[in-house]
């Protein structure tokens, strides 16, 4: 009898990794992944069954059911928002900006703001006096919160807001803020902040989708100013850890029509968290000084597209003259390595930069397995010196500039809710290519002969760590 228990679960076990492998192959978004999973489903299933069903999901499925319940019952606030906004709409100056308009199912607004901040003084400086201007309310989404010097000093600027009875909404992500303890949150909530997490596996139905994040970082006050970029809440991003010293990051704050994206995209996530349909200012004000373009550009798993590699991929098409992409994690997929090097083939000037200092290993490792095709072919790959860098910007000739959220790695591109200003404006082009200047200045460029001199033994470990890209 024991005998037959354990056959027939053996066989069972093997029969489920035969299932899994078959939706495995429909369901993946690239080959390499579909690869990866079948063979491990079918050989090791003991293994690779559990793993499939909690990392191996290749949509967010909770989340595209939540934004159809959504769209049934908030269309008519929708409606109403893109009525308001059509004083404010611009016509796209080419089929490129065209292109990310559809990709984002966002308007190209004019009539914005649209202000550089670099590093963790002057961007915390603007949030926390912006916090402290809000009359209404205030939506604030974090990846990464921290309980400590530079999260008390968060925490007290929306305590103090609620106190004057603006309306608070604060969402953090679970894993990535798994370290803040409740004691910290719960002061929020005496004081009647709405605090919720945003749990990728809420419910017995998603219980299996824990590969999933909220990498999203937005402010926005009364509907009127907002934040964007690649900054969450802890010392490390002022640079006060040691571990990874100095901390050289981008944000951005905007103001204008745009800021109703960024509220766009934070109603969702905040709809999935709660099942609440929070009321708010949804009349666009045009900025009286500045008149930047702007295309807010929400991605993520829930997505009919992967919006993240297809805008990474436009942008790169787009370039004439130059390229110049900054991201901490570079593990692209092989449509942006081959979008890469061909405009690199063509002329273009491709500079990626990338941090000294690993934070990831795998991440690191999984690079010099393809670095060699992209030196090859032209693109100049760049490493940061003085500290870690982690932000996530693109120059396109000296016409247009992104700043956001996506790493150029698989975790962005597919796995991960992102949010990225899109700026068509030469004037703000030319600062981000200003700021990039000075951070090239501060870089050593990597040769070939640096990457093929490796050990051997290095190489087989790097192209073991870049078959993990689709789970890294």
């Amino acid at each position: 009898m024991t005998s037959w228990l354990l056959g027939t679960s053996i066989m069972l076990i093997h029969l489920l990794g035969i299932v899994s492998a078959v939706m495995a192959l429909m369901s993946s978004r690239t080959s390499q992944g579909a690869v990866a999973w079948i063979i491990s489903l079918l050989t090791f299933p003991y293994v690779a069954l559990p793993a499939y069903w909690f990392f191996g999901r290749p949509r967010f499925y909770g989340y595209v059911t939540a934004r159809g319940a959504r769209d049934n019952v908030l269309r008519r606030v929708l409606i109403r928002y893109r009525h308001n906004i059509k004083p404010h709409l611009s016509l796209p100056a080419s089929t490129d900006i065209q292109a990310v308009e559809q990709l984002a199912m966002m308007p190209l607004t004019k009539g914005n703001s649209a202000d550089l901040l670099i590093d963790g003084e002057a961007t915390f400086t603007s949030l926390f006096e912006g916090i402290d201007q809000a009359k209404d309310y205030l939506l604030i989404q974090f990846f990464i919160v921290r309980s400590d010097a530079l999260g008390k000093r968060f925490q007290h600027h929306l305590i103090k807001a609620a106190q004057r009875g603006v309306r608070v909404y604060f969402l953090y992500d679970e894993v990535g803020s798994r370290k803040l303890n409740d004691g910290f949150l719960n002061e929020m909530i005496k004081e009647g902040i709405e605090v919720k997490a945003f749990r990728s596996s809420r419910g017995f139905k998603h219980r299996f989708q824990l590969n999933f994040r909220n990498h999203r970082k937005i402010a926005v006050v009364d509907g009127k100013q907002g934040w964007v970029g690649g900054f969450n809440v802890g010392v490390e991003y002022l640079g006060q850890n040691p571990r990874h010293g100095p901390w050289r990051d981008t944000h951005l704050a905007l103001s204008g029509p745009c800021v109703l994206g960024l509220q766009e995209a934070f109603w969702e996530d905040w709809h999935w968290a709660t099942g609440e349909v929070i009321t708010l200012n949804w009349h666009a004000e045009s900025h009286p000084q500045d008149d930047h373009h702007v295309v807010i550009v929400p991605s993520g798993p829930a997505d009919k597209q992967d919006t993240a590699s297809l805008l990474i991929q436009q942008l790169i098409h787009s370039a004439n003259e130059r390229l110049w992409v900054t991201s901490p994690y570079f593990v692209p997929d092989q449509g942006v390595q081959d979008a890469l090097r061909l405009a690199a083939m063509r002329g273009v000037d491709v500079r990626v930069m990338i941090p000294e200092r690993p934070d990831h290993l795998l991440v690191f490792l999984s690079a010099f397995s393809f670095l060699p095709d992209m030196l090859r072919a032209g693109v100049k790959i760049y490493r940061y010196l003085p500290g870690f860098l982690h932000q996530k910007v693109i120059l396109i000739d000296s016409s247009a500039a992104t700043v956001g959220t996506i790493n150029l790695d698989n975790r962005s591109f597919r796995l991960n809710f992102e949010i990225t200003a899109f700026i068509p404006s030469q004037a703000f082009a030319s600062k981000v290519h200003t700021m990039l200047e000075q951070d090239f200045a501060q870089c050593r460029r990597i040769t070939i002969d640096e990457i093929s001199q490796r050990p051997m033994w290095k190489k087989v470990v790097s192209r073991a760590a870049y078959l993990t890209a689709p789970i890294q």
